[in-house]
């Protein structure tokens, strides 16, 4: 099996993200988990760019991967002993380095505005210094597709000036995202029989067109040994290729799977979600459902048709065991269930009910009436099971809210700054006949602090739960989605809420109401339900 290099370039390119940007413990933290996961290269950053970026160096995590430094070749009229960039990167330590420098005619004569063999001498120079140094090279040739469609000859000769001088890695950019899977192979194969053998090259992909990860495999078909990529697919404007979607694709898809061999081992593939949804919760984004291998949405099956397949089967429906990717999989429930949905969905919360019980018909009844009142069951697969729990008679009755207030308020403080005040009550009616009764106040004085009402209701209704307490410390919101079901002025409002705990475990639930504040505290009751659910308690006597 032939060797395939993995480069991640989420801490340097995935940060050119628009509104990314890491602080240098989020950095140590994702760098942390590229290595756990087997990737070959982690590029960390640009040393000196920022004060970031300089830190992390200076500070980096123990890791089995090759940290790299980014930096670009040496400017025009200095040496590159003598060039503040270059030294900069061989400061930072690392025993690799990757620099960006031209590939293409009209960038050099227009954006560096400097004759073409003096593009090319800079290159030479600056990879024969850091040879000489000891460090392992890397050439980010930017624009080289779009280069060698323009002058097939010039850019040819910048990777040619890299490569003799000693450069380990040629990494093919496709700078501006335009090139297609047919130029890519192509151009990749005329490199590799002018001169500069496959295991030397590298490919770097933008998805600008969405053809990023096509744009790799492809590639790799003609020859290229090096793969370089960020995590969920972060990068300037469409993205880089996403590792997240190769890393999968290359391990379990042939050929690839039987021909290549990477540092990811099949244990580090099943946390390949558990690192994606890493990446998000540190960017405070919301995971995207439709993501392949990892996402939410990635082994749903909606249709009735299916789900009664997949019953039988889950080849018809699945190209991969989504186990393999840390991954599960999901049957909705929605008005358009039949019972095969319904059965494989309460067989997955571990409910085995015979075909012929009554209470099926009853949930799929409840569900279409609770649909029609601006409901929807489709991802909230939390408060579906409650629902059906209850129609089954197995739902145990932890508690009931007696009631519940809330006040948010707008003023100016102290210091005449606008803050907004949230405050809630909350009183709970335990099944042994205790109550209690627990009051949050947010003060709004932090920026980044949540002092909406919701979050009042959510904090005061788990502060004190008597014996439940100390399952429902770890409970979290990790995203709120509200939809407006209707117009007029009597608007439905429905609210999905996603929670999630210190085990990694996200659910959503669901609360409809004319009151966008009622909606969501119905939702937010069903979560904690649920997690007492999920977690064993008995309920209090």
């Amino acid at each position: 099996m032939e060797r395939l290099y993995l480069f991640d370039t989420t801490l340097r390119d995935g940060q050119q993200t628009q509104g990314v940007q890491f602080c240098t413990a989020e950095k140590q933290r994702v760098a942390t988990a590229l290595d756990g996961l087997g990737i070959d290269y982690v590029e960390g950053g640009w040393p000196g760019a920022n004060p970031t970026d300089s830190e992390f160096f200076d500070a980096p995590p123990k890791m089995k991967a090759v940290l790299t430094a980014f930096g670009m070749t040496k400017r025009s009229g200095r040496s590159a002993e003598n060039d503040d960039v270059l030294a900069a990167v061989m400061n930072a330590g690392t025993p690799a380095v990757c620099l960006v420098g031209k590939s293409h005619e009209f960038h050099v004569t227009t954006a560096l505005g400097i004759p073409l063999e003096e593009n090319i001498e800079n290159i030479r120079v600056s990879f024969a210094h850091l040879v000489a140094n000891g460090r392992e090279t890397l050439f980010d040739a930017e624009h080289f597709f779009d280069g060698y469609k323009a002058n097939p000859a010039y850019a040819l000769q910048a990777l040619m000036a890299a490569y003799q001088a000693g450069a380990r890695w040629i990494v093919l950019c496709d700078t501006n995202g335009g090139t297609l899977p047919a130029e890519v192979s192509r151009i990749v194969a005329e490199v590799i029989a002018a001169g500069i053998p496959g295991d030397h090259l590298g490919i770097h992909t933008h998805d600008d067109t969405g053809n990023a990860v096509a744009n790799t495999l492809a590639a790799v078909d003609a020859g290229v040994r090096q793969i370089q990529g960020t995590l969920n697919g972060l990068g300037e404007r469409c993205g880089n290729a996403n590792l997240t979607t190769l890393i999968p694709t290359l391990l379990l898809k042939e050929p690839y799977a039987s021909r290549y061999q990477t540092g990811v081992t099949p244990e580090a593939l099943a946390g390949l979600r558990k690192v994606s949804r890493m990446l998000d919760d540190i960017l405070n984004r919301v995971p995207s459902k439709q993501a392949p291998y990892v996402g939410a949405s990635a082994f749903a099956h909606k249709a009735g048709l299916h789900a009664s397949a997949i019953a039988k089967d889950p080849t018809t429906y699945e190209h991969v065991e989504p186990s393999l990717v840390g991954n599960a999989r999901i049957v909705p429930m929605s008005n358009q269930a039949g019972q095969s949905n319904l059965r494989a969905r309460l067989a997955d919360a571990g409910l085995d009910v015979a075909r012929d019980d009554p209470a099926l018909s009853r949930i799929l009844d409840r569900i279409k009436e609770q649909e029609s009142r601006g409901y929807s069951y489709d991802t909230a697969q939390a408060s579906f099971e409650l629902l059906a729990r209850e129609e089954l008679g197995l739902l145990p009755h932890f508690f009931d809210v007696e009631r519940y207030r809330v006040i948010s308020e707008r003023r100016r403080n102290a210091k005449g700054e606008l803050v907004v005040e949230s405050e809630a009550v909350v009183t709970v009616a335990l099944a042994d006949g205790t109550k209690t009764t627990s009051y949050y106040k947010n003060e709004g004085e932090t920026e980044r602090q949540d002092a909406g009402p919701v979050n009042a209701l959510n904090q005061a209704l788990s502060k004190d739960l008597g014996p439940y307490q100390s399952l429902i410390d770890d409970m979290r919101l990790v995203d709120f989605k509200v939809r407006i079901t209707n117009g007029g002025t009597e608007a439905v409002t429905r609210v999905i809420i996603d929670s999630e705990d210190g085990q990694g475990r996200r659910w959503a639930t669901v609360g409809v109401s004319a009151n966008i504040v009622d909606a969501s505290f119905e939702a937010l009751v069903d979560s904690v339900v649920w997690k007492l659910l999920r977690d064993g308690a008995s309920v209090a006597s």
